[in-house]
């Protein structure tokens, strides 16, 4: 009796952990996408927004100084993280001029972490949690924090 218990506690773990597996390996850290040696700040209009867990995207249409167009996407934190400061899911639409700061993709594709976001209406606030301890007032913030009088 014990040993039918057993082998199935034993079959019932090793199912648990397997269906566990494809999300565990699914999420990304951002050392393993992102260079933090590779600041870039995109200045472009939103063609999509996503407030989808578990992170958001903004795709943004950024003009190069050759006239062209190229077609970013950009990722930010969880819908929680960005409710918690300032965003909505009416904050951008299609349309909206946006300048986005953060970080470039290792692949050198048209990825890039959003680390901070002006809004159309001129508030800056956080696209995800800031890399290495900067914060919106830090040196190290991709985009100084604007003072008062400014």
């Amino acid at each position: 009796m014990k040993t039918k218990r057993m082998g199935f506690l034993v079959a019932f773990a090793t199912a648990c952990l397997v269906s566990l597996a494809p999300a565990a390996s699914a999420h990304h850290s951002f050392g393993a996408e992102y260079d933090f040696k590779k600041p870039v700040t995109l200045h472009g209009i939103v063609v999509k927004w996503e407030m989808i867990n578990p992170h958001s995207y903004i795709t943004l249409d950024v003009k190069n100084d050759d006239g062209t167009v190229t077609r970013w996407s950009v990722q930010a934190g969880a819908p929680s993280f960005l409710y918690r400061n300032g965003w909505r899911k009416d904050s951008i639409k299609p349309g909206d001029e946006l300048t986005i700061s953060g970080y470039m993709a290792k692949d050198g594709s048209h990825n890039a972490f959003g680390a901070q976001v002006r809004l159309p209406d001129g508030r800056r606030v956080l696209g995800g949690p800031l890399i290495g301890g900067t914060t919106l007032d830090s040196p190290d913030s991709p985009v100084p924090a604007k003072k008062p009088n400014q």
